[in-house]
């Protein structure tokens, strides 16, 4: 069965086409940026590496999704006789609000399930939208299915996901903890419990989904219990330019010695704070942050030692939640790939329980592995994730319960 998989942002459309007939297999993906905007680029690569690489006359997401079609279907480097042949699409959608808590075949009630929460996920529900009205159009009649990033941590209790404000918030405007990244941190948690040959029903596990944007997850029996992002993205981790945690008295504090309104406080502790903002090297990219680290740069040592400490905090606070874990998984582009700030991190943890094994951390692998110390009592693992892959299976199922 062939699943197509969307996400669209505000500019751009991410694309993967599957083949789901047995194990899932990538037939073909890439990738439109620049939408509406001078320089709109496309790069599509399929199974066989025939690559298409350009600048392309694109206005809008439906022009995009419209492209993608034809490149599905090119005589040339095309993986599919036929679009007929797409039997369902997926999408990612960023929030689902306390209605929706698992993928879902989109219809009139769920399009206004995610209207509904454009007020709190502005950059990114609006795009999300445009992405399934355009596959409806270019693709008339083929199941769409929404995979939503709040699904996965709508099983944490009151006590995680309430804020202490007026309860009122909450039962009117249901002002609380939401979390993101929830398919990355599904895949994962269930392939940590796979490593560890064990069902995900018998595991605790600690999710550390870090990249530009980043968050934590205490996972216990398959089910997440808390996250650190919360009513938005901005809640948590040091970021690429988002500040995390935060006394909220400093917004207004801010506002006042800045002289910013609404949008410019908004602005600055989304688009300038986190490693941007401390590491004043103008990069929000940990690698440039590492590597001004390295030249000596205390600004940027210092923007590093604090990114590792709130991770180690949340993983300490998650040990708490959970009563222990079995394991400590690392993911997304930081998590993957950076073996140092993996060793930042866990620098000091052995007391509780958790030992890095340095040789197997500094390997690197595109593969699940183990990388905690042999007599390790909780074990540590690096795991790349795949949302898409997971969004394609995720609405595979969805669709045959029809």
């Amino acid at each position: 069965m062939i699943v197509l998989v969307i996400n669209a942002g505000s500019s751009s459309v991410k694309f993967t086409c599957f083949d789901l007939k047995e194990a899932p297999r990538v037939l073909a993906g890439g990738l439109i940026e620049r939408i509406g905007i001078e320089g709109t680029a496309m790069k599509y690569t399929n199974a066989n590496d025939d690559v298409f690489k350009g600048e392309v006359a694109v206005k809008d997401a439906r022009e995009a999704v419209r492209l993608i079609a034809d490149k599905l279907v090119d005589p040339k480097i095309g993986v599919l006789k036929d679009l007929s042949e797409v039997k369902a699409i997926g999408h990612r959608v960023v929030h689902g609000g306390e209605s929706i808590t698992d993928p879902v075949l989109i219809d009139a009630k769920v399009k206004a399930t995610i209207k509904d929460c454009f007020a709190i996920a502005p950059l990114h529900n609006p795009p999300n939208l445009t992405g399934i009205e355009a596959c409806e159009a270019v693709f008339p009649g083929v199941p769409n299915v929404g995979v939503f990033d709040t699904a996965f941590h709508s099983t944490m209790p009151p006590s995680s996901y309430l804020y202490a404000l007026p309860y009122d918030l909450y039962t009117e405007h249901k002002i609380r903890r939401y979390g993101f990244h929830g398919t990355s941190h599904a895949f994962v948690s269930r392939k940590a419990a796979e490593l560890l040959g064990r069902k995900p029903a018998d595991c605790k596990v600690i999710v550390c989904h870090l990249g530009n944007g980043g968050s934590v997850s205490a996972v216990s029996g398959g089910k997440c219990i808390d996250t650190s992002m919360g009513l938005t993205p901005l809640e948590g981790l040091v970021m690429g330019t988002r500040c995390g945690d935060l006394d909220p008295a400093i917004v207004w504090n801010v506002m006042k010695v800045k002289n910013l309104d609404l949008d410019g406080i908004d602005a600055l502790l989304n688009k300038k704070s986190g490693l941007l903002g401390m590491g004043g090297i103008n990069s929000s990219d940990l690698r440039d942050i590492e590597s001004g680290a390295q030249s000596g740069n205390k600004q940027c040592a210092l923007a590093m030692e604090t990114f590792a400490y709130r991770v180690k905090k949340y993983i300490g606070a998650y040990m708490a939640a959970l009563g222990g874990a079995d394991l400590v998984a690392f993911t997304a582009g930081v998590g993957e790939n950076s073996a140092s700030m993996r060793a930042l991190i866990l620098k000091g943890l052995e007391g509780v329980g958790i030992k890095l094994d340095q040789a197997k951390n500094a390997e690197r692998s595109d593969q699940a592995r183990l990388v905690s110390a042999a007599d390790s009592p909780v074990k540590i693992a690096v795991i790349p994730t795949d949302e898409e892959r997971e969004i394609a299976t995720q609405t595979l199922d969805i669709v045959n319960r029809k």
